[in-house]
């Protein structure tokens, strides 16, 4: 599709909206779409997205300032219907050939007036552009704004439902605010929330994001972390059925096993063919994730902190250390440590740790986890986020949709 992005501005003017309407244009972009953008400030940030400029669409035009001054008194001005016209022919040049266009609180906010009524009036011209409006905030429904509201036209625009248009707000308050403002059934409104780059805000590595991308890890919950080599005293048997016995409570646990066959042991490759062996007997392929398959000679070690960041768990269940640098490494990343009872790993962290024995069952070993994970709400709102909340997910599950219903006229 060639869809257009709509806002007052566009990056690299800083704002929420802006932030958001980015990130869309990337994540359209790499679906396949081809996106533009239309705003009253901003510049081309990415050379896949161009941005055009349309100066009286900003809302911080003196042209629109000098109507907005009158209009938040309740009067019309003379000057109203040219700029309307004005705007009008400018959209209409720049949405020629246009499939759909998204446009970003210009629906909802009274910021530029002369832009919502140009853009309805383009909207509702016989074979035009569909039209998604997605609300981040509602004029009508903030206190602060009411004084600046009028009875009427232009005003009542920002609260009724243009007919052909899709309805999108942020979050389910939002919906719920809408929906009584227009008087619209609840399911004519789509919730599309705002997403995280996570591994932007992770600052993780780029071999780091390589690999989450390949392993599908941000599905997981819980994740767990087995940072060792792959010896036969780090007891790694005992991870890979614990995990699943722990997916029976908790379906997206993974595991991840960082590190490559030990250096000074031929027979530590043999440990690692039956842990491969062990992991496709329990039916755990795509679930346990054996970093030696991937990277023969070991993690980076500017990757190392990485996987502490995003891993919901730390699972430790050797049967000898001496010391135990990853519980340092656990315990700065904040994340719960399923280990041993070994006096070295007790030392470093005391009542901190969940211990059992190197010789529990698997079943055992996974109740402690479920135990301890179901009970912490900080689990779970990294998994929420996670799985819910990042861009991807956002526009696999809501944005993608979305688009494909209203191309079929799913209103």
């Amino acid at each position: 599709m060639k869809i257009v992005l709509l806002h007052y501005a566009s990056p690299p003017v800083v704002g929420g909206v802006e932030t958001v309407l980015a990130r869309q244009a990337l994540l359209l972009t790499h679906a396949g779409h081809q996106v533009s953008i239309l705003a009253g400030r901003g510049a081309t940030w990415d050379a896949r997205i161009p941005v055009e400029t349309l100066p009286r669409i900003d809302s911080r035009h003196p042209e629109v300032l000098k109507v907005k001054a009158s209009l938040d008194q309740g009067v019309i001005p003379p000057e109203f219907e040219a700029l309307v016209q004005q705007i009008e022919r400018d959209l209409k040049r720049s949405l020629a050939g246009v499939d759909a266009v998204i446009a970003h609180n210009v629906a909802s906010l009274h910021k530029n007036l002369a832009l919502t009524v140009a853009l309805y009036n383009l909207s509702q011209q016989p074979g035009a552009f569909k039209l998604i409006l997605w609300h981040h905030d509602l004029a009508w429904t903030a206190p602060r704004y009411l004084p600046e509201l009028h009875p009427g036209w232009p005003w009542d625009l920002l609260r009724q439902a243009w007919p052909g248009a899709r309805q999108v707000t942020v979050s389910y308050a939002r919906l719920k605010e809408l929906a009584e403002l227009m008087g619209l059934p609840e399911d004519q409104v789509t919730v599309v929330p705002a997403g995280l780059d996570l591994d932007e805000f992770l600052g993780l590595h780029p071999r780091t994001v390589t690999l989450l991308e390949a392993l599908q890890l941000h599905a997981a919950g819980p994740l767990l972390l087995a940072p060792v080599r792959v010896t036969r005293r780090k007891n790694l048997e005992l991870a890979i059925a614990s995990l699943a016995e722990l997916r029976e409570k908790m379906p997206h646990a993974q595991l991840i096993i960082t590190g490559p066959p030990g250096a000074h042991n031929p027979s530590n490759l043999d440990y690692l063919a039956s842990l491969q062996a062990q992991r496709s007997r329990l039916g755990l392929e795509g679930c346990v994730h054996l970093l030696a398959e991937f990277l023969p000679d070991g993690l980076p070690e500017e990757c190392v902190a990485d996987f502490y960041r995003i891993a919901d768990a730390l699972l430790l269940p050797s049967r000898e250390e001496g010391f135990g640098i990853p519980m340092l490494e656990a315990g700065l990343s904040r994340l719960p440590i399923f280990c041993s009872r070994l006096d070295a790993l007790h030392a470093l962290a005391g009542e901190w740790a969940t211990y059992f024995s190197p010789d529990d069952s698997p079943r055992q070993v996974a109740a402690l986890i479920a135990g301890r994970l179901e009970k912490d709400p900080a689990f779970r709102l990294r998994v929420q986020i996670r799985q819910a909340y990042t861009w991807q997910a956002v526009y696999e599950t809501r944005i993608a949709p979305l688009l494909e219903n209203h191309e079929n006229g799913n209103t």
